[in-house]
């Protein structure tokens, strides 16, 4: 296993760890964390610097242009979630976040390539 990859690994779970204890101690610190894009902007990091200098650019851009689209058909969960788990648990909150999400996200598809962008 390489350096980079045994670094990626320790750098992902520090930043879960680093949320998931914050949240013992602050609601809304560590919500405030689990927003901030850490895994986008860390991800954005190891391909500029795994890329060769002639694809560099365009995989960065791309991917920041993918996760724009991709965010909005999650933006839903958040808010109903709490709602879902009134009614139906955490497990059933958390399948029913995701059945919602996989809805949203075949609807952000078809929608958005009317437009020309193609996901």
């Amino acid at each position: 296993m390489t350096f980079n990859l045994i670094l990626k690994y320790l750098l992902s779970a520090g930043i879960i760890t680093l949320v998931s204890e914050t949240v013992k101690r602050s609601d809304k610190a560590g919500a405030l964390l689990a927003a901030l894009p850490f895994v986008s902007i860390i991800t954005l990091f190891w391909v500029h610097y795994e890329s060769s200098p002639e694809v560099r650019a365009q995989k960065t851009g791309d991917h920041m242009w993918y996760i724009f689209w991709y965010v909005l058909p999650t933006l839903p969960m958040f808010l109903l979630f709490p709602t879902f788990q009134r009614w139906w648990g955490f497990y059933g909150a958390l399948g029913g976040s995701a059945v919602l999400t996989v809805g949203l996200f075949a609807l952000l598809r078809v929608v958005t390539g009317r437009f020309g962008v193609m996901l």
